[in-house]
C-alpha cells in the first residue's frame, strides 16, 4: 500500500505533463494553419518583451507589458532556443503546484484518495491546462516566495494582513516549528459556523494588540525585504519606466474594453476624457470592504481565507478576464477535503450558475465583438449577474466549509519548557 501511493501520484503527474505537451504542440499546428491562434496574445507580448531585452534594450519597449522584468528574464530562451519555451516553463509550474497540493494536503493528514482527488481539480482543470499551455504565466506565482511573488504580480499582497494575524505567538514561535491542524482532527465539526463563531476571537484587534511580535517582525522584513530588492534592482537598471508600467499602472489602471468587470462600461463611457485619481482609486473601497471582512473571519483557516479573498478580489476588480480565475483555482484543492460539497443538486447548481453567468455574459461579448451590434448595456448588465454569480458560490462554500485552523494553539508549559510537541 505505502508503495502505491507515490505511483498514483507519479503517474497523474507523468500524464498531465504527456496531456500539457500534446496541446503546446497542437497549439503549434493551430497557429499556424488556423485563423484564431491558439496561443494567447500575452505571452506574444512576453516574448517580445523577452526579445528586446535579450538585445539590450528595456522590455518596457513593447507596448503593453506591464510585468516585472524578471518574467522577461525567464523567456530569454524563447528567442534562442524556441518561442514555445515559456510555455514549457508555465506548464512545469502548473505540475509543481500540483505536487505541492499533494504534499501540503499530506502535512495535515489528509487521506490519499482525497489528496489525489484534489490534485486532479488542479491538474485536470479545463482553465488551468489551456491557459498554460497557451503561454500564460499566472500559474508560476504558486512557486515561489511570498515577497518574490508580490513584486512578480502585486495582487499576493492582499495575504499580507491574514499572514501577518496567523503568525501570533500562541500558534507560532520561532525556534519551533508550528503544529498543523490534522485534517481528521476536525472532521467531526457539523458545519461553518462553530467555526465562524471561534474564528472572531482571532480578530483585528486581539492581533492589533500584540502586531509587533518576533514572529511578525521577521516575516516583514523577510519579504519586505525582497519585494524592495527586486523593486529596487530593477528600478536602478529601469528607472520609472519599470515602476509606472509594472507597479503604479495597476493602481490607477482604466482599460475601456470589455471584460467581466462590472466597472468596465463606466470607464467605457467615460473614455477620452481624464479621469481623477479619485475615480481611479474609488473602486478599490469595496474590494478593501469585503477583503476585511473575510479576513477578520477566516484568518485562522488561512488556505479558505485565501481561497474567498482572491475569489472576492477578482468579483470587485476593475479589470477581469478569465486568466484571473487561475488564481483561485489554485487554492480550491487545498480547502475541499474541509468541505462538504458534493455531487447533489444545490452544488451542481452552484457550478450551473458560476458556469452560466459566464457563458451568458460571453455570449454579449460575441454579438459586441465578432457581429459588431451595439450590446454594451447588455454586456455590463451581464457582468452584474456574474458578479452576483460569484457572491453567491462565495455564499456556497462558507455555508458547506467545515472551518479548521491552520495551527494548533501552543501549550503554556510546552512555551515554558521548550519542549516540542508532536
Amino acid at each position: 500500500m505505502t508503495a502505491k501511493a507515490p505511483m498514483n501520484l507519479r503517474r497523474l503527474l507523468i500524464g498531465s505533463a504527456v496531456f500539457r505537451l500534446a496541446l503546446i504542440l497542437y497549439g503549434e499546428w493551430q497557429d499556424a494553419h488556423m485563423e484564431v491562434r491558439y496561443t494567447d496574445v500575452d505571452y506574444l507580448v512576453f516574448s517580445d518583451a523577452a526579445s528586446l531585452m535579450a538585445s539590450g534594450s528595456s522590455p518596457y519597449k513593447r507596448t503593453t507589458y506591464r510585468y516585472s522584468p524578471l518574467l522577461a528574464f525567464l523567456l530569454l530562451p524563447n528567442s534562442v532556443l524556441h518561442r514555445s519555451w515559456g510555455k514549457f516553463i508555465f506548464s512545469a509550474s502548473d505540475l509543481l503546484v500540483g505536487y505541492f497540493i499533494y504534499k501540503i494536503l499530506k502535512q495535515r493528514k489528509v487521506a490519499e484518495d482525497l489528496c489525489l482527488y484534489s490534485v486532479m481539480v488542479w491538474l485536470l482543470n479545463p482553465f488551468t491546462f489551456t491557459i498554460g499551455t497557451r503561454g500564460n504565466c499566472k500559474i508560476i506565482q504558486a512557486a515561489v516566495w511570498y515577497g518574490l511573488v508580490v513584486h512578480f504580480r502585486i495582487y499576493p499582497i492582499i495575504y499580507s494582513l491574514p499572514i501577518i494575524l496567523v503568525l501570533n505567538p500562541r500558534y507560532v514561535q520561532l525556534g519551533k516549528k508550528p503544529l498543523l491542524v490534522n485534517w481528521k482532527s476536525n472532521a467531526h465539526r457539523p458545519s461553518s459556523q462553530s467555526g465562524m463563531e471561534a474564528s472572531t476571537q482571532y480578530n483585528l484587534w486581539t492581533a492589533a494588540k500584540s502586531m509587533f511580535s518576533k514572529e511578525r517582525v521577521l516575516f516583514g522584513l523577510v519579504s519586505g525585504g525582497i519585494f524592495f530588492l527586486c523593486t529596487g534592482l530593477f528600478f536602478h537598471l529601469y528607472q520609472w519606466e519599470f515602476l509606472n508600467e509594472a507597479l503604479l499602472y495597476h493602481l490607477t489602471r482604466a482599460d475601456p474594453r470589455h471584460n467581466f468587470s462590472v466597472y468596465f462600461y463606466h470607464i467605457y463611457l467615460q473614455y477620452g476624457r481624464q479621469l481623477s485619481l479619485v475615480e481611479k482609486l474609488i473602486s478599490f473601497l469595496p474590494q478593501s470592504i469585503v477583503q476585511l471582512v473575510l479576513i477578520s473571519t477566516f484568518a485562522q483557516d488561512l488556505p479558505f481565507c485565501f481561497f474567498l479573498q482572491t475569489v472576492a478580489f477578482v468579483a470587485f476588480n476593475k479589470v477581469i478576464t478569465a486568466q484571473y480565475f487561475v488564481w483561485f483555482f489554485c487554492l480550491l484543492p487545498l480547502i475541499l477535503p474541509w468541505s462538504d460539497m458534493k455531487l447533489r443538486w444545490e452544488e451542481l447548481g452552484c457550478v450551473g450558475l458560476w458556469m452560466g453567468a459566464q457563458l451568458h455574459w460571453l455570449l454579449w461579448g460575441y454579438l459586441l465583438e465578432f457581429k459588431g451590434q451595439n450590446v454594451f448595456l447588455q454586456l455590463w448588465m451581464a457582468s452584474l449577474v456574474f458578479l452576483l454569480a460569484n457572491a453567491s458560490v462565495m455564499a456556497v462554500f462558507i455555508r458547506l466549509q467545515r472551518f479548521s485552523p491552520i495551527f494548533l494553539q501552543i501549550k503554556v508549559s510546552d512555551s515554558k519548557s521548550g519542549v516540542k510537541s508532536e
